[in-house]
């Protein structure tokens, strides 16, 4: 087993980024050249990523959309992903997970590296804004070396969850949202534009969605002079962090939106580049945008309720309804909740990282002990089980018999079998059931 020797001046960090989705391995990807402690005479990092395969693993194009190059990517089961850091050295991981698949490689790499002083720091957290199961991501992301809180007040939040329980707390450690950027907002462009940021799953129905839809297309038409602009995640048969079972793309048309109302795609930062008014139920992009300091707006149409997201908004001075934005306007954000939330916007984002990059250069100069997280088969025999047999790994984070990949690359013909299952399997969540849950309600 090879080992980890942390890397010099005349060599590059090595970073291995696990991501679940695209969200996720934008933000591990990103995550990783920001946490990087680097000085004057370090090379540039080399990162490796590898794609969990499933549902939501990325298609070529959107991980072209995220833009972050990787010296190699890899799509891999659980198990697939543990062999590799048995054998491969790296300095750092991130796990780019949802809380469960965090959980399931802790227990994996502590098992793969039992007995080893030098193995590679583990780095996890959050994608965005944390509205829902505070408790049980946080807890199931417990074990990481470093979890990452992308405010002062998530970083207040996170260490009250874990002392309460009795965990230890000192792995959270405060930085800001990795893909924050762009050059402020200077003024009005020409013509004013309009985006209204879109999420795959909040809200959900088709009644919801159309009504968002009818109200933009509304707004495009009472103000002709505006571009309005939809922006998607998605297209369709590529699956987010979220399944998507009622695309924009097809509800629209159903409608017959004026000519200065678009669809389009593209990465979020480049959008914003020509954003007067960003629009959006809850999305990350929202801090995005009050980053650049872009005249933001979070809905109150459907309410302002927790299964929204929106809200987390509260106090923010960006709540609105589309009657307000019909009739102009422009909503003037709180700076101190702002402050809060790790956006950044008073021009220290450069240095939002620097807690991190000490903790894991110190990390990396000295042994670490062996991961433990707060869950273990004494502490959770009813819950963590079924954690670690979804990824294939038994109690002690070993593959279970017959896991797929455990002891060989899969051939040609499995890969071809892989494919067509995965697309099957997105062709029935995406337009089988929706049409059975339908068919369900009549």
């Amino acid at each position: 087993m090879p080992a980890s020797t942390p890397a010099t001046s005349t060599t590059p960090l090595r970073i291995a980024v696990l991501a679940d989705s695209d969200t996720r391995w934008k933000w591990g990807a990103l995550t990783a050249h920001r946490i990087a402690p680097r000085d004057d005479a370090q090379e540039a990092l080399s990162l490796s990523g590898f794609l969990l395969r499933g549902r939501a693993t990325p298609t070529p194009r959107q991980l072209a959309e995220v833009g972050v190059e990787a010296e190699s990517l890899r799509e891999v089961t659980s198990v697939e992903f543990l062999r590799a850091m048995a054998e491969e050295p790296y300095d750092i991981v991130v796990l780019a997970l949802v809380g469960g698949g965090v959980q399931a490689m802790l227990h994996g790499l502590k098992r793969v590296w039992e007995g080893r002083a030098d193995r590679p720091v583990v780095v996890t957290g959050y994608v965005g804004v944390v509205y829902e199961k505070l408790a049980d991501g946080l807890l199931l992301r417990h074990g990481a070396d470093l979890v990452l809180a992308n405010s002062r007040q998530d970083a207040e939040r996170f260490r009250s969850v874990y002392e309460g329980v009795g965990a230890d707390a000192s792995a959270v450690t405060e930085v800001a949202l990795p893909f924050l950027g762009g050059a402020a907002y200077e003024g009005e462009h020409d013509p004013y534009t309009v985006v209204f940021a879109v999420q795959p799953s909040v809200p959900d129905s088709r009644k919801d969605r159309t009504y968002l839809l009818n109200r933009l297309i509304k707004h495009a038409r009472l103000h002709p002079e505006r571009e309005v602009l939809l922006k998607l995640r998605s297209k369709p048969g590529e699956h987010t962090t979220h399944i998507e079972e009622q695309p924009y793309q097809k509800l629209v048309q159903r409608l017959a939106p004026p000519p200065n109302f678009r669809l389009v795609y593209g990465n979020m930062g480049e959008v914003l580049d020509r954003t007067d008014l960003l629009v959006t139920i809850s999305s990350t992009a929202a801090l995005e945008s009050l980053h650049r300091r872009i005249p933001t707006v979070v809905l109150t149409d459907l309410g302002v309720r927790e299964v929204l997201g929106n809200h987390h908004f509260v106090g923010s001075g960006c709540l609105a309804s589309w009657d307000q934005l019909d009739e102009g306007h422009r909503p003037s954000p709180d700076p101190e909740w702002v402050a809060r939330q790790g956006v950044v916007a008073d021009g220290s984002y450069a240095t939002a990282f620097d807690a991190a990059r000490e903790r894991i250069a110190k990390l990396l100069a000295g042994s670490l002990p062996p991961l433990t997280p707060y869950y273990t088969p004494a502490t959770a025999p009813g819950y963590l089980p079924g954690i670690l047999a979804r990824h294939h790994l038994g109690p002690d984070g070993s593959p279970l018999p017959g896991a797929p990949a455990a002891d060989k690359e899969p051939g040609p013909v499995r890969q071809i079998v892989r494919r067509a299952a995965r697309g099957a399997y997105r062709h029935g969540v995406q337009r089988v059931a929706p049409v059975i849950r339908r068919m369900g309600e009549l």
